[in-house]
């Protein structure tokens, strides 16, 4: 085996998704961990070659209500001076850019990205989105771009959607763990918010989930790679 990946998610139901999956398809060992329902977060002691904080229903201020997140925030913290490759995926990203000290906020416009929505590459991030993605979205709240960091990735609504700060850690806006599956269950328990404005209807996004899942899946198993034995772009 290549080694074990820590893989956070905030739910008791929540699954990694496509990223669990596809890590084991490479060869990593997956450590699934609960902390909002007490699993302790990850030691920095060589055991994990890599970590991912997924999504969740909470937004990254919600601290007085779901206190996990400040455990998993300082965690954050540690990580990144321990040089333990981290990736955050929605939320996760958004912790990892409130820890950098950039705000995290509702978009001024009142538009949600839920549903699947095309993002592009800026010209740091080519090597990673070398052409516009159509991802999967579920978010209201957006990430600044941390001092120091670099925009890999942009839409028309958000204008950060992928960054990377320093060699080893990565946040992005959107979501590749999500599979048809998943996009069924989530349509299902959000129906309340797919009236929002920039939210696709059910059917629109189980139309769309053949067209866009195989770039997805493509995008994701060059990322991986990438993101766990590459240093830098």
């Amino acid at each position: 085996m290549r080694g074990k990946v820590a893989l956070i998610v905030h739910q008791k139901l929540s699954t990694p998704g496509r990223i669990g999956r596809e890590l084991r398809r490479m060869g990593y060992t997956t450590d699934v961990r609960r902390v909002c329902l007490g699993d302790p977060l990850p030691e920095f002691d060589g055991e994990h070659v890599g970590a991912v904080i997924f999504g969740g229903p909470m937004n990254v201020h919600d601290e007085e209500e779901f206190p996990f997140l400040r455990l998993e925030k300082r965690w954050i913290a540690g990580a990144l001076y321990s040089g333990l490759p981290f990736l955050g995926v929605c939320l996760g990203g958004q912790m990892l850019a409130d820890v950098l000290g950039a705000p995290v906020e509702l978009h001024p416009g009142g538009l949600h990205e839920i549903g699947y929505h095309p993002i592009r590459g800026t010209s740091a991030g080519k090597p990673l989105f070398d052409s516009e993605l159509a991802v999967y979205q579920w978010h209201s709240y957006g990430f600044g771009l941390p001092a120091g960091a670099v925009r890999l990735a942009t839409s028309e609504a958000f204008e950060n959607q992928a960054f990377r700060y320093g060699d080893r850690a990565y946040a992005i806006q959107f979501h590749p763990e999500v599979t048809a599956k998943t996009v069924d269950r989530w349509t299902d328990g959000g129906a309340a918010k797919l009236g929002w404005r920039g939210a696709q209807s059910k059917a629109e996004q189980l139309r769309l989930t053949p067209r866009h899942q195989p770039r997805i899946r493509a995008w994701l198993r060059g990322f991986l790679p990438h993101w766990l034995d590459a240093p830098t772009l």
